[in-house]
């Protein structure tokens, strides 16, 4: 099935493909078995025909953005990672609309808008993460989220066809959406609405917030960002921290020193490290607190 897979997308030119690709090159813990195949379509198109001949063969597959909140095991991924990237980067400013393919980096975006004097991506101008992915997750900081400018986003549904989402069908609720229940749904594209602003005060309040990120947050070390979900109205840091975890170990992963939420690789970690302190972290805080922690980073193929 691989073989007939290989043979058409190679054929119809559909994009970047490679065999037994580590997935530790594609994600910010870098841990990650290879892949099978790893691709990238180069157009929205090429997205459509290879997940339509994907589902033809009934070929296994998983679609990724920049893999910042991900964590595959180091086992071979016997199907297709699809990857949304350079074929999804476009960005189109009609005034305060903005159209953004899904693979766009979200620091990337906020930066180009910014530069446009329009306001309102600002929350997410930390964010190492894909335009697909914080629609996915309905990513947000500083009690901002991606719902709160998302007009509507376009996605492969799992027909195989292109239809457009409102805000309201997408459902958004706190780092979730129902692009979380319909696995085999692809975010393609988004709408989003901004605010006019000025470019020297937008500039200034991503400077200060990157200074805070940069003071508060282990970003010189591999990680997905938070590790857990906050169970409202507490924090999960504070329960971690009150655990008394702050810096402790397993193989190469640790809880960051600087940042209770963050599981850091500290250079020689595996996914299997990562894992088992994301479970240990869990245990610890269910047995001192009554508290059960659930995990932002996405785990698959464990």
């Amino acid at each position: 099935m691989f073989k007939s897979f290989i043979e058409e997308y190679t054929k119809n030119n559909l994009g970047l493909l490679l065999e037994n690709e580590p997935l530790a090159k594609h994600t910010t813990f870098r841990v990650g078995g290879p892949a099978r195949i790893f691709v990238t379509p180069n157009s929205k198109e090429s997205l459509v025909q290879t997940l339509t001949l994907i589902r033809e063969l009934n070929l296994k597959y998983k679609v990724i953005g920049r893999g910042s909140n991900l964590l595959p095991s180091d086992q071979l991924f016997k199907g297709i990672i699809v990857k949304c990237d350079k074929g999804l980067d476009h960005i189109e400013i009609n005034e305060n609309i903005v159209t953004v393919g899904a693979g766009v980096s979200t620091i990337l975006l906020a930066n180009r808008v910014a530069k446009n004097n329009l306001s309102g991506l600002e929350f997410i101008s930390g964010v190492p993460g894909s335009v697909g992915g914080a629609i996915y997750m309905n990513a947000g900081a500083y009690n901002k989220e991606i719902k709160d400018i998302l007009i509507k986003a376009l996605v492969i549904d799992g027909e195989g066809q292109l239809i457009w989402l409102s805000n309201e069908e997408l459902e958004f609720a706190y780092r979730t959406s129902i692009l979380q229940d319909k696995k085999n749904w692809t975010v393609v594209e988004a709408v989003l609405e901004l605010e006019p602003g000025n470019y020297e005060e937008i500039a200034e309040l991503m400077k200060v917030r990157k200074v805070r990120r940069i003071e508060s947050q282990p970003t010189n070390m591999p990680s997905a960002g938070s590790t857990f979900r906050n169970p409202l109205p507490h924090y999960s840091w504070k329960l971690i921290e009150d655990s008394g975890l702050r810096g402790v170990r397993i193989g190469g992963a640790e809880v960051s020193k600087k940042h209770c939420n963050f599981i850091v690789n500290v250079g020689d970690a595996t996914a299997q490290d990562i894992y088992e302190l994301i479970q240990h972290v869990q245990s610890v805080v269910l047995e001192k607190h009554g508290i059960e922690l659930h995990p932002e980073v996405e785990m698959f193929n464990w």
